[in-house]
Parts: structure tokens; C-alpha cells; sequence
């Protein structure tokens, strides 16, 4: 959500940072909406007061037994009434009309996010690792399907497309990973492991920036409820509705959960496999700071995200996202890429935002310096540490020898069991 009163200041500001984004001038349209409610607000205020002082006046005409006068004030008042009426109904649909025009508009970028309309405008900041570069690199799918470990045809059976059933040491595999990185988060970097709700409210996913505007991407319940589309929701909306002591700033959480999303507009996008699923599992970072702690915890949380990759000895990439290319409430993002052989290429596997105070604002979560009356807005910041589904896909293919047998990495064999290979039995 955005402060009307930021626009007010600073239209131009705001009309650039939707710019960037590919859309066109905002401002106009709002500040239009804004004058008209704050007119009806002004009309509204002006009859109240008269109302008051003419009900007051009608005591003292009676007390002075000058009926007429009191039947004057009493019609003024009844006519006061009914402008209250109107200008309260226009307020409360014009308020209306500028909060979801508001709600629907897009975070604006940080100055240091570059410009682009895509992915190709995305500036890589670093890399990390040699890239397995295989001459026959099996992809996962082949992989999984020759160890017995992936069954995408008996979970089509069951629930239709992008889902998969694991089996046996692969699947051991993936709990592996999702235990090892929400224990390097926990023990090591000093998030607080949660375990949230999957199901949330229409107010949680509103606050998040998923609602009104990506319903679509959501799965929802017969009661009205939805089905996380990842922990970040659930984390984040802790503090909805809060005021948190400043001074134990910053929050840091972390919860390994199952993610859903419907996956709308994706046709034809990574069908095959594992990369693009209906259901999955993820590490989710999430970091509730003041907003002159924020851009070092983003800094932060995307070493975070990288120690898991450079721990399982992952080549990757750190990309700074262009303004085209952002989510919804990301004032900037780093993406990390891992290396896939049977690709040739990097994918994503992580995405670290900096959302400043704009979840803040949907949520009212706010924070209090000791001794201080007034409050200020947090900052929110989200992020995978990482996404289980996708690193497994990237264990299998950079681990893979030319039998098909995969190695197990070594700060995963601890929980394997001490199994260094999976191989077919």
C-alpha cells in the first residue's frame, strides 16, 4: 500500500517508479480521487460542526420560549442531517475507490534497481563455483525415473498435472535438504524456526500484496480460506495489527512448510519435471526490521541463501532484478541461480526481497521507540533459503555420474544415514 500523503508531496517520484514498471501515470487519477474525498470530508466536518452549534442554539431558543427560532434551527438541522448523509456516503465511496486503486498498484523500485522490462534487463552481481558441464548430462527426470525415486505418472493419476510422487532414497533426499537448511538457518544464521498455519484469511494474503490482484496464482478452500503460496504469508502476517518494541528489531523467522500455487498463466513453462509445481516444499526467511536496518538484513539474508548453496557445493549466480522483472510489493531483488547440466544454464532457486514498509502499510504492523509516543511503519523482507523441490532437481543433476548413481553431498550424508551414493538396487 502506498502513503497518499508521499503522492500528494512527491507525484512525480511515484509516476517514474510505475513507469519503470511499464505502467502508465497514476497520479493524476489518484490525486483526483484524493481531492474529491478530502472535499466531502471538509463538507462533512463543516455540516457536523454547524449541526452541533445549531443544536445548541435550539436549547437556548426554547429556554427564551422563541419557538420560532427553535423551529428554524430544528429545520437546519434536520437539513444538516441529510448533507451529512450525502457527503458521508461520498466520502466513504470515493475513500473506497482510492483504496483499492491504491492496493492495486505496485511497489515503486529502489533507486538502486536498474532498468528493464524482463528478465533480460536482470545485472548478475557475482558467481560462485565451476559449472558441471556433463557431455551426456542426464536431466532429473531421467534420473529419478531410472532409481525408482520419481513417479510423475501416479501422481497425474491422483491429481493431475505438476505433481510428482517420491519414492524411497530421493524422497529421504528431499526431507534431508529441507532438514539441513532450516537447521543452517536456525543454529547457524538466527532465524526462529515457526511452524504457521497453511491455511490464511482474505487479510493475510492482502497484506502480503497477494490479494486483490494475483487471486488466480491462489488455491482456495470451500470455506473461503487459502492455501499458502509460500510461508512468507503466514510468517510475515505475525505482526499484523502489532506495535513491536524498536529495540528488538530485527525479527528473523524461518519455517519449512509446503507451498501452493495454481501455477495461472504458466501453460507450457516447465512442464517437465519438477521446476513448476502445483505443490512443493520451501524454506522461507522472513525479517521484520526498522527501516534503517533493512537494506544490511537484505544484504544479509541473501549470504544466508547463498551459504546453503556454497555448503552443497552448488554453482550459482546472484542477480539484481530489474524494475520489469520484480514481484509485486519488492522495492529490490536478488535472485540466486543455480547451475542445471541438463539445462546448460542457470535457474532460479531463490528470491530475497527488500519490500520497505509497503506489506507494513496493508498490515498496519508498526514499531515504537522506548520512551517515544509516536510509531513508524516496519520494513518487511522475505526470502528462500531456499525452494527444496528446485535444489533437489539440482543435487541429482550436478551430483550425477556417468552410471546414472547420484552422490550424496557431504553435509547432507548426516542425514541420509551416512549413504554416500543412491543408486538403482
Amino acid at each position: 500500500m502506498h502513503d497518499i500523503r508521499a503522492i500528494r508531496e512527491n507525484p512525480a517520484a511515484f509516476d517514474a517508479g510505475w513507469s519503470a514498471r511499464g505502467l502508465s501515470p497514476q497520479t493524476p487519477a489518484i490525486l483526483a480521487l484524493d481531492g474529491e474525498m478530502r472535499t466531502a470530508t471538509t463538507a462533512l466536518q463543516a455540516a457536523q460542526s454547524r449541526r452541533n452549534d445549531a443544536s445548541k442554539l435550539i436549547g437556548q431558543a426554547k429556554a427564551k420560549k422563541d419557538e420560532a427560532a427553535a423551529a428554524a434551527l430544528m429545520s437546519e438541522v434536520e437539513a444538516l442531517k441529510a448533507e451529512m448523509t450525502t457527503q458521508g456516503e461520498i466520502e466513504a465511496r470515493i475513500g473506497g475507490q482510492l483504496r483499492d486503486l491504491l492496493a492495486s498498484l505496485p511497489q515503486i523500485p529502489d533507486a538502486q534497481v536498474p532498468a528493464g522490462a524482463d528478465e533480460a534487463g536482470n545485472v548478475e552481481q557475482r558467481r560462485h563455483g565451476d559449472p558441471v558441464r556433463l557431455n551426456n548430462a542426464r536431466d532429473h527426470v531421467d534420473l529419478g525415473a531410472a532409481l525408482g525415486g520419481l513417479d510423475f505418472e501416479a501422481a497425474a493419476r491422483m491429481s493431475g498435472a505438476r505433481f510428482v510422487v517420491l519414492k524411497g532414497q530421493i524422497a529421504r533426499l528431499e526431507r534431508a535438504l529441507g532438514q539441513f537448511m532450516i537447521d543452517v538457518q536456525t543454529t547457524e544464521n538466527g532465524y526462529t524456526e515457526v511452524s504457521p498455519p497453511l491455511l490464511v484469511r482474505d487479510e493475510a494474503v492482502f497484506g502480503t500484496g497477494q490479494l486483490p490482484k494475483f487471486a488466480e496464482d491462489l488455491f482456495r478452500t470451500t470455506d473461503g480460506r487459502w492455501l499458502i503460496p509460500t510461508a512468507e504469508v503466514s510468517l510475515t502476517n505475525i505482526v499484523r495489527e502489532q506495535i513491536l518494541a524498536e529495540e528488538e528489531l530485527p525479527l528473523r523467522m524461518t519455517a519449512l512448510t509446503p507451498s501452493f500455487r495454481s501455477e495461472a498463466g504458466s501453460s507450457g513453462r516447465d512442464t517437465r519435471g519438477m521446476i513448476r509445481q502445483h505443490q512443493f516444499y520451501k524454506v522461507e526467511l522472513v525479517s521484520i526490521t526498522a527501516p534503517e536496518q533493512s537494506e544490511g538484513e537484505h544484504q544479509r539474508m541473501v549470504q544466508c541463501a547463498e551459504g546453503i548453496l556454497k555448503k552443497l557445493g552448488l554453482s550459482f549466480r546472484t542477480m539484481l532484478l530489474c524494475a520489469g522483472d520484480m514481484g509485486f510489493t519488492a522495492r529490490k531483488t536478488y535472485d540466486l541461480e543455480v547451475w542445471l547440466p541438463s539445462q546448460n544454464t542457470y535457474r532460479e532457486i531463490s528470491s530475497c526481497s527488500n519490500c520497505g514498509d509497503f506489506q507494513a502499510r496493508r498490515m498496519d504492523a508498526r514499531a515504537r521507540k522506548a520512551g517515544e509516543k509516536g510509531t513508524r511503519f516496519v520494513h518487511t523482507l522475505n526470502g528462500s533459503g531456499l525452494a527444496v523441490g528446485r535444489t533437489l532437481v539440482a543435487v541429482m543433476e550436478n551430483y550425477q555420474d556417468e552410471n546414472g548413481r547420484i552422490a550424496i553431498p557431504d553435509v547432507l550424508q548426516p542425514y541420509m544415514g551416512g549413504l554416500k551414493h543412491i543408486e538403482a538396487a
